[in-house]
């Protein structure tokens, strides 16, 4: 039987947050170029190439490479030093193209860095570091690999030591990966797209206070305007969020202090409907969701102060199933960007990284097949229903590992008429020897987690 994994571990009188999650490797280099807030580290990424799995981070210096390894270390077998490399250097990106890595820096007279993974895990190899009018300081980037287009975010291009003006968002082809070619800058009616997600050229734009846009980019040189989502509940700075491989759902976070994670409906006109808000409250403070990825059933999510959070989607709200609070320090009042900023959680492994700002990289294992595979976690159903007096109601738990649970039948006025136990099975058959009406059944099990829960189903006799 498993059991969930929950404690807390002290730490110069604070407490480390642990659940149903396993910490395999960290690495942190205490020597490297610091801040008076002690943050040397920004954004990371995974990869795999010739079948091993990879992983860069960012820090105040430049990209520092890793092979993982199969007994589930961080082995570093590179660096590429920034074109920019200070103290002041905490905003780095990657994306990963062929066997290239695409790197870009938000500070000083900073560069797109390609570079060469294709000898790894011996070397890595800077082939190209671009700056001039298309190139120079960029906030984000996404490479959409079927297509073969770069999309970089709030690019301000820099030709000899001069800033010209930032451009919310460029859109390059990588027919030739290490010579990108413009197509497309814009739009022009915002001051910003500080992130985007990408698929099958439907491009969901972050874009800061002015919420998101969604463009179809087809034709990438002239870019169709779909749809946007302008005003929500709980909106903040729209940060960055991502799309679920059935298309259906799309998860965003606000980076603004203490607002929720926004899970959304997608339409296929592609209109994004928030339909839930969720986020952890194991903290006194008002956290902040920084970075999410999913998948159709969880979110992964690095919280500023709070580590990695991961989220169960089929709940309403969906909740928080695994944690680990990757910064072990009192839980900051005001808005702060310490702690955990990047998260990567797409190896086919399970594996999953986490950069945290201040603490370097995190490799964690997490049982994703067994909550994976928790259909359906809350649902129970009735049938018939309605159904007529004298009839039997069969009441069906939503999956196999709910197989003992109590029940009680109630009427409208709350009085108690019947109650039981469906014993070893997930499902039981009641008689419904009622007049007719609406009655309520109260069903109460043990989840997938090992918690006690209940739910209730509405049952009505004609």
């Amino acid at each position: 039987m498993r059991f969930l994994l929950l404690f807390f571990i002290a730490f110069s009188g604070f407490s480390q947050e642990i659940k149903n999650i396993q910490k395999l490797d960290q690495w942190n280099e205490d020597t490297l170029l610091t801040n008076s807030t002690n943050v040397r580290y920004s954004s990371c990424w995974g990869f795999e190439f010739n079948n091993k799995e990879y992983a860069v981070i960012g820090s105040t210096e430049g990209s520092h490479f890793f092979e993982l390894t199969s007994d589930n270390q961080l082995n570093l077998v590179g660096f590429i030093k920034g074109k920019y490399s200070s103290s002041m250097a905490i905003t780095r990106e990657y994306k990963f193209y062929q066997h290239y890595i695409y790197a870009v820096c938000d500070e000083g007279p900073s560069s797109l860095q390609i570079i060469d993974m294709a000898y790894m895990p011996d070397s890595v190899v800077l082939v190209a570091d671009l700056q001039n009018n298309l190139f120079g300081r960029t906030h984000n980037l996404f490479i959409d690999t079927t297509e073969a287009l770069l999309y970089m975010c709030m690019v301000t291009p820099i030709v000899a030591g001069v800033n010209l003006s930032m451009i919310p968002l460029c859109v390059f082809s990588l027919t030739d990966p290490t010579n990108p070619t413009l197509l497309w800058q814009g739009p022009n009616d915002i001051q910003e797209v500080h992130d985007i997600y990408v698929r099958d050229n439907i491009a969901i734009m972050n874009c800061g206070y002015d919420g998101i846009r969604v463009y179809d980019f087809t034709q990438p040189s002239s870019p169709a305007y779909i749809n946007s989502l302008s005003f929500y509940n709980q909106q903040g700075y729209n940060h960055q969020g991502w799309l679920s491989p059935d298309k259906k759902t799309y998860v965003f976070t606000d980076e603004t202090q203490g607002l929720k994670i926004k899970k959304c409906s997608v339409s296929d006109d592609w209109t994004i409907t928030p339909t839930q808000f969720f986020g952890t409250s194991n903290s006194n403070a008002e956290l902040t969701a920084h970075n999410v990825q999913i998948t159709n059933n969880l979110a992964f999510v690095s919280y500023y102060n709070a580590g990695l959070r991961i989220y169960d989607l089929r709940m309403n709200p969906p909740g928080e199933i695994a944690a680990y609070d990757t910064y072990l320090l009192p839980d900051a009042t005001n808005f702060t960007m310490w702690g955990a900023w990047g998260v990567y959680a797409l190896y086919k492994s399970d594996r999953i990284l986490v950069s945290d700002r201040n603490n370097g990289l995190f490799l964690f294992k997490f049982d994703r097949p067994f909550f994976d595979n928790q259909s359906d976690l809350e649902n129970f159903s009735a049938y018939p229903n309605p159904l007529f007096s004298g009839q039997n109601v069969v009441i069906r738990s939503p999956n196999d590992f709910i197989k003992d649970f109590h029940y009680t039948v109630y009427d409208v006025q709350g009085k108690e008429i019947q109650h039981g136990r469906s014993g070893n099975n997930t499902f039981v058959a009641l008689p419904m020897e009622l007049a007719a009406g609406i009655y309520l059944i109260e069903l109460r099990y043990e989840n997938y987690l090992f918690e006690q829960s209940s739910y209730i189903l509405r049952i009505e006799i004609i």
